[in-house]
């Protein structure tokens, strides 16, 4: 009795050790995860609201309904004009889709297209701003002129093998941007001018930055944020030196990581700065920013029904292949250069006084309040149960047609019985 009851003790004192050793090493986890997601929240949370708030102005100035009639005729200016439209706008690879089937719908080739649907999701004010925060300043030129030249070599591809035929011009759409107040059609286009004072257009294009823009995007960049703390916190540095240090099995690992994958340009921004800062080379990181927005298994399906089964190959093989060739550029350009980009991540950060960062940090945690929690609402919201009634009654025989006799009297007595 007293030899089980020193064992029992002996047991619960290392059971409890093991489990303080335990909740120390949990707790150690989760404060260099939370520590290392705040620093990236510091460092781009002035750069994502300039950015977010230019994309609300381009809004006003630039949307894809007024750029539409640019992008129906010709095989190679179109592909262009798309191209370079896409590469401010602030659309993830879901976004755009709307915003392409919008545009073929109005007559855009599938070239035009397909140069909108790489450009626009791999690139935009905002991720480019956030780059040049958590990055430096060759990946943020890389990024936008990669994007660029993928959508130009896809939209060519397409055109050149799919020659489109000569289709009319459709429509410009003419209604008003900031509130549709008129169609902008039976109105002199100097009063349809006129019609908001630059005011007005600036308080829109604000509104639609702050609640739309943001409001699209918030929950899947503070994602991002997590995954980039789990990663700087989880992950040795050796493991992704070995795999993804470069050259082109690394770049092949980030394509099959990121094709499938479901995260928006300025999400990805900082997983890649979290890898960066691991050992993976910039290279690789450039496949990963490129492919990641780009595509993912959803968009994949509704490509295939935008531009058919074919074009939606060669969209994915231009991608790939012009992603490992700026991989492999970006790779040479810092070896050239003697830059070491896990070094120099994060510098242009370092710009901006803490307390300026800190204030932003905290706007844009207020900003964030209503997407954040309307996102929630909707995720633990449940269907209301939908009632159904079961009985043991037999199967009813369907009602053989009645006979002319069996038909009841069109006119029967008040009282409402057969005499």
């Amino acid at each position: 009795m007293i030899s089980a009851l020193w064992c029992y003790r002996v047991a619960q004192k290392r059971l409890r050790k093991w489990l303080n050793t335990e909740v120390a090493i949990m707790a150690d986890f989760i404060v260099r995860a939370g520590l290392a997601s705040w620093e990236l929240l510091l460092d781009s949370a002035v750069y994502i609201l300039f950015g977010i708030l230019v994309a609300g102005l381009l809004k006003v100035v630039l949307s894809p309904a007024a750029v539409a009639r640019h992008l129906g005729q010709g095989r190679f200016m179109s592909v262009v004009k798309a191209a370079f439209f896409g590469v401010p706008l602030p659309l993830c690879s879901c976004g755009v889709l709307p915003a392409a089937v919008s545009l073929r719908k109005q007559g855009a080739n599938k070239g035009a297209t397909s140069a909108f649907l790489i450009s626009t999701p791999e690139s935009g004010v905002d991720s480019i701003a956030i780059t040049y925060a958590l990055l430096d300043p060759i990946m943020t030129l890389m990024r936008p002129v990669a994007a660029f030249c993928s959508a130009i070599m896809a939209g060519f591809l397409e055109n050149i093998i799919s020659r489109p035929s000569a289709e009319t011009m459709a429509p410009a759409d003419l209604s008003c941007p900031i509130d549709s107040c008129c169609d902008g059609i039976n109105c002199d286009p100097l009063e349809h001018r006129r019609h908001h004072s630059v005011w007005e257009k600036v308080v829109a294009g604000f509104k639609y930055a702050l609640l739309d823009v943001w409001g699209d995007i918030a929950v899947w960049f503070f994602a991002g944020l997590i995954i980039a703390g789990l990663i700087t916190a989880l992950v040795p540095d050796e493991l992704l030196m070995n795999w993804l240090g470069g050259g082109i099995s690394s770049m092949l690992i980030m394509l099959v990581i990121g094709i499938p994958l479901y995260i928006c340009a300025t999400a990805s921004t900082p997983v890649a700065a979290a890898l960066i800062l691991k050992g993976v080379s910039p290279g690789a990181a450039l496949v990963f920013l490129l492919v990641g927005p780009a595509t993912n298994v959803t968009s994949l399906s509704v490509l295939v029904g935008i531009l058919g089964k074919w074009s939606t190959v060669r969209y994915l093989l231009v991608l790939s292949l012009s992603a490992i060739t700026f991989g492999l550029l970006t790779d040479f350009v810092y070896g050239l250069s003697g830059i070491s980009a896990r070094a120099v991540v994060g510098e242009a950060a370092e710009l901006i006084p803490a307390g300026v960062k800190l204030t932003m940090t905290f706007v844009l945690l207020i900003l964030s309040v209503r997407p954040v929690s309307f996102w929630l609402r909707k995720q633990l919201r449940l269907e209301k149960p939908v009632l159904t009634f079961q009985s043991g009654f037999p199967d009813l025989k369907p009602l053989a047609p009645m006979t002319k006799e069996q038909k009841p009297d069109k006119h029967p007595s008040s009282c409402g019985c057969d005499h």
